[in-house]
């Protein structure tokens, strides 16, 4: 697989459903590490019935050392069930330090429901439409004229992602350190061709993600990352989740692992600079704050009803499992409604089942995809949907 392709589906967090295994070494068995009981912001801290908890150990155990994953941490909250949080292996492949439910961890592209929130919060305000275009505000867009902030936010805008550019994967994997702004980032997307008509079909493109981040720092006239900070993070309680300004990673934090490299080596990419994702996916959280976020952002907490609604507009996607869809920086598959997120070194599922009124987060610390290009995540998050919720499996997978 070419880098640019490779790093275009590091960020790309839709992902999928694959049984099979890395050639990568796994870390030796260890005992999960647990939650101190009571940790859950809604109190669900009642241990799941020993025997679930048993086969959810052995299946996040067994599939851990089939993908290749250094470490990862599972949390699940079953209301009238109970809670369970384990991390299993290591936090540190060098130092062996464990796993732990405590850590910091990147997530990828979860920040874009972050991002799309900020934006949906100015939809309310009246300080933007949905089906406007992008144009209205920002210059220098390809056919900004005809593409909506509707269209960005469920990825069928038909902008090129910047992340399929050569140069910018060269730029970014020959100087893993470096700072890029929005700008910059715009600048390799907009020298292709947009790839279709807006609306016409779905293609996942940090651009839009972007764009709509420059749209939020217009409109809310204040740098994007202090938006978030008051008007979502804030209000939302997640005191744990942060949106950094450059390669910052607030102790403690797990390592993350990559092979996003331009020899295919694997290198530590914990302190890689997460500016080139920005809006689309520089944003740092932990268990805590993520299970608390996955039901404000898939119920609309911080939303009036009427934009929810708009926002909760799941549209197919092809290759999709049946009934599976993506709105407005949210996706939906089986009943579960929320995101995941990958960059270098890291992996995140955060979704919320509101039919039983359920939260899954799950946290890798490796990026690294199996040998079909299915991401870990998506394989981790399936047993344990496939132990603790049968009838509601995690299935993701890419249009062919």
């Amino acid at each position: 697989m070419r880098p640019a392709r490779r790093l275009a589906a590091a960020l790309l967090a839709l992902a999928t459903l694959t049984p099979l295994a890395l050639a990568a070494p796994t870390a030796q068995a260890a005992p999960p590490t647990a939650a101190v009981a009571g940790s859950g912001p809604h109190g669900q801290d009642t241990p799941l019935d020993p025997a679930l908890v048993a086969r959810l150990d052995e299946v996040i155990e067994r599939t851990r050392q089939e993908t290749g994953v250094p470490g990862v941490t599972v949390g699940l909250w079953l209301p009238g069930r109970g809670t369970y949080v384990h991390s299993f292996g290591e936090a540190d492949t060098k130092t062996h330090r464990p796993m732990t439910p405590d850590l910091n961890m990147r997530i990828g592209s979860e920040t874009k429901t972050f991002t799309i929130t900020a934006v949906l919060e100015l939809v309310d305000e009246g300080l933007v439409g949905l089906d406007e275009p992008i144009g209205k505000y920002l210059d220098g867009v390809p056919d900004g004229d005809c593409i909506t902030i509707r269209q960005m936010a469920e990825m069928r805008s038909g902008l090129f992602s910047y992340t399929f550019d050569d140069d910018f994967v060269h730029d970014l994997l020959s100087d893993p350190d470096r700072p890029f702004t929005p700008q910059q980032l715009l600048g390799y997307a907009f020298k292709h061709d947009n790839v279709f008509a807006p609306g016409a079909e779905f293609q996942y493109s940090n651009t839009n993600t972007v764009l709509l981040g420059l749209l939020v720092e217009k409109l809310g006239g204040m740098p994007l990352a202090d938006f978030i900070h008051h008007r979502v993070t804030g209000p939302a309680h997640l005191d744990r989740t942060l949106f950094p300004t450059g390669a910052e990673f607030p102790q403690p934090y797990a390592h993350g692992y990559t092979r996003q490299t331009l020899d295919d080596s694997v290198a530590d990419a914990t302190h890689w600079n997460p500016s080139w994702g920005w809006a689309a996916g520089a944003m740092i959280s932990d268990l805590h704050d993520l299970h608390h976020w996955a039901k404000v952002v898939a119920t609309g907490e911080l939303l009036s009803p009427e934009t929810q609604r708009e926002r909760e507009k799941f549209l197919p996607v092809p290759g999709f499992p049946p009934g599976a869809g993506y709105g407005l920086g949210l996706f939906r598959t089986n009943g579960w409604i929320g995101h995941n997120g990958s960059l270098p070194g890291y992996e995140s599922v955060t979704m919320y089942l509101p039919e039983q009124d359920a939260t899954m987060v799950v946290l890798l610390n490796t990026d690294i995809l199996l040998p079909d290009g299915g991401e870990p995540s998506t394989v981790l998050a399936g047993a344990v949907t496939s132990v603790a919720t049968p009838d509601h499996l995690y299935e993701l997978r890419l249009p062919s």
